[in-house]
């Protein structure tokens, strides 16, 4: 049997390791809650966004709080994160290259379909690619995206630390 006296000092040790563990469990789920919500740091890796995205993997931050507050403000050529039409279970990253309304060629480069197919986006829908045409499945594989499977956008590059950047959602119009 322990004596009392031992028990009586190892009280508030234990009450302690208890107040640690259960204010640990709460900034764990704030954090949760905000990365989730809000917006925080997120691990890419993949061919599929060459050169922008390394394929080795980068650590972006993912901005969701103004996609959620005001989510028909996608524009092209913004970084989005989004849920993979064809696996749910995976956020992908991709470009927002057509938006509701736009006349789009559905492959460019011929890769996947002849460059001379054309979609009309829908409502609710945007078109989206990888900056590696070739080793991308994006739009020109599965078609229109809807829009209620984006999270939010690519706001910065924070590691590699000798390649931060942040991006920008301006997109370059090249004149005809």
């Amino acid at each position: 049997m322990i004596p009392p006296s031992w028990l009586h000092r190892a009280e508030p040790t234990i009450k302690g390791v208890g107040l640690a563990c259960l204010h640990l469990v709460n900034f764990g789920l704030a954090f949760h809650l905000f990365k989730e919500n809000v917006g925080g740091p997120c691990f890419m890796a993949g061919p599929s966004m060459l050169p922008t995205l390394d394929n080795s993997g980068e650590l972006v931050i993912e901005s969701i709080l103004p996609h959620r507050l005001f989510p028909n403000r996608l524009a092209r050529g913004e970084l989005i994160t989004l849920i993979s039409p064809v696996n749910p279970s995976r956020i992908i990253c991709k470009r927002v290259i057509g938006l509701p309304g736009d006349i789009i060629c559905v492959d460019p480069t011929g890769l996947k379909a002849p460059s001379t197919e054309h979609v009309v986006i829908p409502k609710g829908h945007i078109w989206i690619a990888g900056d590696n045409a070739a080793w991308s499945m994006d739009s020109r594989d599965y078609g229109p995206v809807s829009m209620a499977l984006v999270r939010g956008r690519i706001a910065a590059r924070i590691y590699p630390f000798n390649r931060f950047t942040v991006f920008s959602s301006a997109a370059t119009y090249i004149d005809q």
